[in-house]
């Protein structure tokens, strides 16, 4: 830099996107000083040019979130066991081994800015970036899932977003949806009792939902299923507790883990695997593929295999936790998937989700990019700045096989898992439903009160729905649990009626607002 630079700028200069000192950072260049302005304005029309596309698409779904970074330590074992038995995933093998991990926790349905106390699943997403590269552990707090079958995927979150025309949650849409797929009914009695509202993100359970399998090094494979236990406790919100909340912060989650790691308060969860042998298990009264269903403890016990502390928070909020982009795909060599159909259908979508919002090269942004060597042959696609060559490679050559300097595949390690598949092509459902047993099971577990929360927050919605709604929602509490039949029917017949289903889940005052609002007002006179 020359010495007339030196007396202009220095490292907290303010500079264009091409590096030129900017001057005059308040003011258009005009004609006169108040106006009009000229089309010459470069730097302003850089600085507003980039503010018009500041945002990408938002997520169709998780599109609130907050995020941490931190580590994963591996315990060695699986329970008592070496995790070898079951699992050549080098992350897990070395009793005290860290891997560093990227966190993103969210709500499901409503958009980037919505309140944080709204009645929802909250998504739990671990990305690890492992020495084999990156492994997306996608999943939710809850344990359990309100469809089995991909197919349903969009239908399902059409019904549980605004409804299209008023742009509004709708009740009476989301049991409406429920109400004609029974497998929904579990879901459905997590979502409307306080398990429904975490108190925020550190004092919730995580899993990943689905069945994946491990492999270990012979290619032999067992059915396994993810647990996230935070050591902070658990601690779950009433619907009148969320409301006062929310009243004076939509952000509460998102600041209270931010803060708590800003502070060294830490959060750590323990993560404990189910593990079933691979197969269908006619024994049991569901599929174990069925991702509506909990495994039994008392029969498929949690085996812990480490813990994950989140230590850092993001040094810029879009870079880190908007653009982080997980998918339920990425998978290491000891860890593959089941037949599970929502898990087959999720390995598509969410991948080819983030190619789309973020776009073609959103592997290469540093939230995403493993923190490893990567040598392909794909290139071009918008924002790519850097081309995956290794050292050496013939730079002419981005094809493989070739004898010319390309690229070479991989050994492959261990014994290869090659599990044998055999069938009719169909479009049925799984044989073992018992669509409502498990949520009857739930039901009894639950402490009275929030077996009283459950159904208050049941009556608050449902009393506003189509009598034909309300008749196959308590149909299906009967099935699962006489009582709770019996005291949703009693509730539904004693409930106020009138009021609008247009309001958040489980809001049982929600529908008043806009009169409220009428009534309360202060009158002003104009200016």
């Amino acid at each position: 830099m020359n010495e007339d630079n030196q007396k202009t700028e220095h490292d907290l200069t303010l500079t264009n996107r091409q590096g030129h000192p900017v001057t005059n950072n308040q003011n258009l260049r005009t004609v006169g000083n108040r106006g009009p302005a000229t089309l010459e304005n470069y730097d302003f029309i850089e600085k507003i040019s980039h503010f018009d596309r500041e945002r990408i698409p938002e997520r169709v779904v998780h599109a609130r979130g907050a995020g941490a970074h931190g580590y994963f330590e591996a315990y060695g074992t699986v329970g008592n066991e070496p995790v070898s038995k079951y699992t050549r995933a080098k992350l897990f093998q070395e009793k005290g081994k860290r891997t560093p991990v990227f966190v993103r926790f969210s709500t499901v349905i409503h958009g980037g800015h919505s309140p944080e106390t709204l009645r929802d699943p909250r998504g739990f997403a671990v990305k690890f970036y492992t020495e084999d590269g990156n492994w997306d552990l996608v999943g939710n707090n809850l344990k359990i899932f309100f469809i089995r079958d991909a197919v349903k995927f969009p239908d399902m979150i059409h019904a549980f977003k605004p409804d299209p025309i008023t742009n509004i949650q709708d009740s009476e849409r989301f049991f409406d949806f429920c109400a004609n797929s029974p497998e929904s009914f579990h879901m459905v009695t997590f979502v409307y009792s306080p398990w429904g509202i975490p108190a925020n993100y550190r004092m919730m359970q995580g899993s990943g939902v689905n069945t994946y399998k491990w492999v270990n090094s012979e290619g032999e494979a067992v059915l396994v299923k993810y647990h996230w236990e935070p050591k902070q406790g658990i601690k779950n919100l009433t619907m009148k507790e969320a409301a006062e909340i929310q009243a004076v912060n939509f952000n509460h989650a998102t600041q209270d883990l931010y803060e708590a790691i800003e502070r060294g308060d830490y959060p750590e969860w323990e993560l404990l695997v189910q593990i079933m042998s691979d197969g269908e298990h006619p024994e049991l009264d569901f599929d174990p593929l069925d991702d509506t269903k909990l495994w039994p403890e008392d029969q498929f016990p949690w085996l812990p295999v480490g813990k994950m502390v989140l230590n850092r928070n993001p040094e810029d909020y879009f870079n880190e936790v908007e653009q982080v982009a997980f998918g339920t795909g990425v998978l290491v060599d000891g860890l593959d998937f089941s037949d599970d159909k929502m898990l087959q259908g999720r390995t598509f979508s969410y991948s080819d989700t983030q190619r789309y919002r973020v776009g073609a090269n959103y592997l290469q942004l540093p939230i995403n990019s493993p923190k490893k060597r990567v040598a392909t042959n794909q290139s071009g696609g918008q924002m790519q700045y850097r081309v995956d060559r290794a050292p050496g490679q013939n730079p002419h050559i981005n094809y493989e096989p070739s004898l010319l300097g390309g690229l070479k595949e991989a050994e492959q390690a261990g014994k290869e898992y090659t599990p044998q598949v055999e069938g009719r092509l169909v479009r049925q459902s799984i044989d073992r439903q018992s669509n409502t047993k498990q949520a009857g099971e739930t039901y009894r577990r639950f402490e009275e009160w929030e077996r009283a929360e459950l159904i208050a927050n049941l009556v608050a919605d449902l009393s506003r729905c189509d009598k034909r709604i309300q008749e196959k929602m308590i149909a299906l509490a009967e099935e699962a649990d006489e009582e709770y039949g019996r005291r949703l029917r009693e509730g539904l017949a004693n409930a106020p009626q009138g009021g609008s289903s247009q309001k958040p889940l489980g809001n049982r005052e929600g529908d008043k607002a806009p009169q409220q609002a009428v009534d309360k007002g202060h009158e002003a006179e104009p200016y």
